[in-house]
């Protein structure tokens, strides 16, 4: 059953399990004693964090290991703004951030600090200059993802790096996506990563803080890791989490090439097998092995389940999915298409035959889940029906989506050229499917009103 949800777990490495298999038998003692097995879980852990160091690009004494990537994020934005504390409590993040980043943003504003978002393009790529403009004398840091874990798309960090340099700001990176693929280049200032996302065992993170950074550690003072990560390191993990990382580096420049040329294949094939659909992301400035695209008229929970059956492992931003009903806000701040969305991000010694696979079955599990759901099939109503009013109010209350954009496209043939629909909607993900559907459809985007119950979108018909 071929497993593509790479970006949110990769599969263990082989190297990775040799390397806890043999580091249970020797390092399970406190690396902090003088005896021998303690000094030997020391030489294991200097180990570590030496390979560790040498692939993110800094020096051993600057890299610490932490529980995860969601903490080492969490401790080093909280210890970066503590030790910069006489400088502001203003924070600069992009749009597209992890969660753990905009979490740690919402706590400093309940905290009586600020936070500014960057925009991005429709890519989900910071523009140019986006940091310099939001930087202003209070600001105490600022935070970069380096690759989308959604959309894939990479972000422009030296060029961010330079503009928070000349400001005199330190810059955060969350590398959790690409460090499995490459070092992070440019000036930066802290990275953060996660080593499940590059075939590590879970529960192992990494944190850097450059030399010369103002950083102060919250909470209880501690011996252990710099006072960074308190507590007894799991350190067969940490190092099943170093060796990994070695090894994928190593195979990285040739899998990339090779996976890079399946995701192309994914990325030109599924807008000519499944009509309505939007591919995502940057096409050429992004991860070697993901791809995101948006179905119209399907529900994101359904058609996962679909693929599942089909034995394809997929994931999904869209809004219409177990884990959240709200529009991935990735996708909201790119303005593009929330719904039916599928995220294809492919594991290491993912074949050919694999992705032709999900090709064959997709165009029918989509039609199978449109048709679940009554989306339109054919084409839209004649002209003379089109006579029958010029407004025409939806009222799609209380129903989540795709029904909403699916009641939409079913009536906007029953109005003249230049009439309006108005649909109701209470579902937050109308606000972004309804406009991404107008351009995808070629048709107007009149805008939104608050209405009684819920919110009002008018669209008017162009064609």
């Amino acid at each position: 059953m071929p497993y593509f949800d790479a970006a949110s777990a990769a599969p263990l490495h082989p190297v990775a399990r040799q390397a806890l298999l043999a580091s249970l038998d020797e390092g399970w003692a406190d690396p902090a004693r003088l005896y021998r097995e303690g000094r030997r879980a020391r030489l294991l852990l200097d180990a570590a964090r030496e390979a560790a160091a040498e692939a993110v690009g800094c020096r051993p004494d600057e890299l610490v290991f932490t529980p995860s990537g969601t903490r080492a994020l969490h401790d080093g934005i909280a210890g970066a703004l503590s030790g910069r504390r006489r400088v502001g409590r203003h924070l600069v993040v992009s749009a597209v951030e992890h969660s753990a980043v905009l979490q740690s943003a919402a706590a400093l504003e309940a905290a009586g600090g600020t936070f500014t978002e960057v925009a991005v393009d429709r890519t989900g790529r910071v523009a140019p200059g986006g940091y310099a403009a939001a930087l202003r004398p209070d600001t105490a840091l600022a935070a970069l993802q380096s690759a989308n874990h959604e959309v894939g798309t990479a972000q422009p960090v030296a060029e961010v790096a330079e503009e928070c340099r000349a400001a005199g700001v330190p810059l955060l990176v969350d590398a959790a996506q690409s460090l499995g693929w490459g070092p992070v280049e440019g000036g930066w200032s802290l990275l953060a990563a996660s080593a499940h996302k590059w075939g590590g065992p879970s529960g192992v993170g990494l944190l850097a803080v450059r030399k010369g950074v103002r950083y102060a550690a919250q909470g209880p003072a501690d011996e252990r890791e710099s006072g960074r990560a308190p507590g007894f390191p799991d350190l067969p993990a940490v190092v099943a989490a170093a060796a990994s990382l070695r090894a994928v580096r190593q195979e990285a420049a040739a899998e990339a090439a090779r996976l890079r040329e399946l995701v192309e294949l994914i990325r030109a094939r599924v807008p000519r097998l499944v009509p309505e659909v939007e591919v995502v992301g940057d096409p050429v400035r992004r991860l070697p092995h993901l791809v995101t695209f948006s179905c119209l008229y399907v529900d994101g929970e359904t058609l996962l389940h679909a693929l599942d059956r089909a034995g394809f492992s997929v994931s999904s931003g869209s809004s219409c999915t177990s884990s959240t009903l709200r529009p991935s806000h990735v996708l909201r701040a790119m303005g593009v298409l929330s719904e039916g969305n599928v995220r294809v991000s492919l594991p290491r010694g993912t074949t050919r035959e694999d992705v032709t696979g999900f090709l064959d079955v997709l165009p029918g599990v989509v039609a199978s889940v449109r048709e679940q759901l009554g989306a339109p099939s054919g084409p839209a109503p004649s002209e003379a029906a089109a006579q029958a009013g010029a407004e025409l109010v939806v009222d799609s209350l209380g129903k989540r989506c795709p029904i909403p954009v699916i009641e939409l496209a079913k009536v906007i043939g029953e109005v003249p050229v230049g009439g309006l629909v108005t649909v109701l909607s209470d579902d937050e993900a109308a606000r972004l499917d309804i406009p991404a559907w107008c351009a995808m459809r070629e048709q107007e985007y009149v805008g939104e009103r608050p209405a009684e119950t819920g919110v009002a979108y008018t669209v008017r018909r162009r064609v």
